[in-house]
């Protein structure tokens, strides 16, 4: 999501980026406040000011949504939880934290303070408005901190909705933490309960749609669809470090995996390893010393008819950093490096001696089998 962010400042440590979608709902705020709000509150007012006033309001969001954001990030850091930076994107904002908390009262008290950082804007816009009102401050003033007042506030009750991973949701998780004792159970039952949170957005926004105010329909919609994106995302993220921690690939790989020789023909290798063993990947050992590996990609590259001609030797990839790993690498390096890289299958050797080899699906298997194992069944099929 945040592969586009752009960094625009430093506050107190903390990375302020900016998402390229950001732009799209900035865009879009200050076109309906200058087209439609500020003009049926203020009628007598020019398209300059409307415009320059919309522009101020949008920049106070901007401003109030970094400050919401400051302070999860200020209290993660008091937790000893690391903090990479701030970004805002098409629905607001995220501190980006680099480790889960220690347990449900931190969790707690960092979801919890961003709304009440917006409560406490909204109620420091609401002062200022009183204020701007009683020295009668120009008309345009006075509107914007009202509707600054009571977007952090609507900020603040939309935030605390339970829906994970928004603050909510955070709270919610920690409660469910606190009790069970287990992160990932916890996790997975606030994941749930988004799930029913987006399904209801997207409800709202589909029969909005076909009452005929699509575009009134279209942001519950993607909101739902975010909801249950980032919330399946982040419990997935946490089962593979849960699973894999601790885990190192000698424990993962496949141990004695089928082997070819320099020697051996392209046809006799795709016929008698490839398809009679259902495998597409495979080392090249010579006397007990690993060469490289040769895999279907590499021999589709060469013209069928030429297969009983052409050996193993003539198209080996020969071992490097790059294909090659230790088995003392751990899970959560492995697929660290799996996604850095795109590679999904690699040689396991220590120093020319042949270990194992391991696969994106060979983790994903291992995940999988986690998931069930870790998944307590519903009451009913246990009675």
């Amino acid at each position: 999501m945040w592969g586009n962010a752009m960094r625009i400042a430093r506050i107190r440590g903390f990375d302020i980026k900016v998402d390229a979608s950001w732009f799209l709902i900035a865009a879009l705020i200050v076109w309906s406040l200058a087209t439609t709000y500020f003009p049926t509150e203020l009628p007598d007012t020019g398209t300059a000011t409307l415009f320059a006033s919309a522009v101020l309001a949008m920049l106070g969001l901007f401003a109030s949504l970094i400050l919401h954001e400051l302070a999860h990030a200020e209290v993660a850091a008091r937790f000893g939880l690391r903090i990479s930076g701030i970004t805002l994107f098409l629905f607001g904002g995220v501190a980006e934290m680099q480790s889960e908390p220690a347990g449900g009262t931190s969790e707690f008290w960092v979801a919890i303070a961003g709304p009440i950082a917006s409560v406490c804007l909204a109620l420091a816009f609401w002062f200022s408005a009183q204020i701007a009102d009683v020295i009668s401050a120009p008309d345009p003033a006075r509107l914007i901190l009202h509707y600054l007042a009571w977007i952090n506030l609507i900020l603040a009750i939309f935030n605390l909705l339970p829906a994970f991973p928004m603050d909510g949701g955070r709270v919610l998780r920690a409660w469910l933490w606190t009790r069970s004792g287990n992160l990932l159970e916890a996790t997975r039952r606030a994941t749930t309960v988004s799930a029913a949170f987006a399904y209801v957005f997207m409800g709202i926004g589909l029969f909005a749609a076909f009452t005929g105010t699509l575009a009134a329909g279209l942001w519950p919609v993607l909101i739902g669809l975010y909801l249950l994106v980032t919330s399946r995302a982040a419990l997935a993220q946490l089962e593979t470090k849960t699973a894999l921690d601790g885990q190192t690939v000698a424990e993962l790989m496949t141990k004695h995996p089928w082997t070819a020789n320099p020697g051996q023909s392209l046809s006799d290798l795709v016929n008698r390893v490839f398809l009679a063993h259902g495998i597409s990947f495979v080392p090249v050992v010579e006397r007990g010393t690993l060469l490289g590996y040769v895999d279907l990609q590499i021999v589709r590259k060469i013209d069928q008819d030429n297969w009983t001609t052409t050996t193993v030797e003539d198209v080996i990839e020969s071992v490097n950093a790059g294909n090659t790993i230790p088995p003392q690498m751990s899970g959560l390096d492995l697929m660290s490096l799996i996604m850095k890289t795109g590679r999904r299958k690699y040689i396991v050797a220590d120093e020319n001696q042949l270990m194992g080899v391991i696969t994106l699906s060979d983790v994903l298997g291992y995940l999988s089998v986690f998931r069930e194992v870790t998944t307590p069944l519903p009451k009913t099929m246990v009675n």
